[in-house]
């Protein structure tokens, strides 16, 4: 069930701003980790046209009010568009997001446990994670909530720590700093960005060596003619 949002003025007027000038990522650890998921699931999701991925983008979620936003490092809503925003308005989208990850860190630790899950579970947000890269501020380092009855209720973990995720069917797991994702029927490891790039780079190598090994052969028919 999607939350109502409270719309508090009819202002056409107000400006809702696009940034607030401070850096995407605490650091490069959860930079990377949040390019990961974003392309991990916009990849997952690809042919699927009502399904959109994006992250660190302002979601105002009253009407009127600017001050009424929240920037999830990674957010997932089903029923809307796949297009590009500036900014997420639930007013005029009207489904809130399905799924959220934050990548907490020592700035945001505090506001990710307390401001925002209290947000995100008012929202209506059906499942929200959080994970720790460098493990310093949750233990375990991977956490997340599901909406029971309207409330956040904790997900229970797998024996080897790893949480599953309803709403799509995933299976989030720690790999070392960086966080994972599988797809909890195929068993299919989504890939991180520089596995995908090491892939493509071998598929480049075999298809040269492929063209080397035919231009052997032409040289070797073409001498024996």
């Amino acid at each position: 069930m999607n939350a109502i949002p409270l719309q508090r003025h009819d202002d056409d007027d107000v400006y809702y701003p696009e940034s607030d000038g401070q850096p995407m990522a605490e650091t490069d650890l959860h930079l990377d980790e949040m390019v990961d998921l974003i392309h991990a699931l916009r990849r997952r999701y690809r042919h699927v046209p009502d399904v959109y991925v994006t992250g660190n983008l302002f979601f105002y979620y009253v009407k009127g009010d600017p001050r009424s936003v929240v920037a999830p490092d990674v957010f997932l809503v089903y029923g809307v568009a796949k297009r590009k925003r500036r900014t997420y308005k639930l007013w005029e989208e009207g489904r809130v997001p399905s799924l959220v990850i934050e990548l907490t860190s020592d700035s945001t630790k505090d506001e990710d446990l307390s401001k925002k899950k209290l947000c995100y579970e008012s929202l209506g947000v059906e499942e929200y994670f959080l994970h720790d890269p460098f493990g310093d501020y949750l233990d375990p380092t991977l956490q997340g909530f599901r909406l029971v009855n309207g409330r956040y209720r904790p997900i229970d973990p797998e024996p080897d720590g790893s949480l599953r995720s309803l709403t799509t069917g995933l299976i989030l797991q720690v790999e070392g700093t960086r966080l994972r994702l599988v797809d909890a029927v195929t068993g299919e490891r989504l890939l991180w960005d520089d596995e995908l790039d090491e892939k493509v780079e071998a598929t480049e190598r075999r298809a040269a060596a492929l063209e080397e090994e035919l231009a052997r052969l032409r040289r070797k028919l073409a001498e024996g003619a």
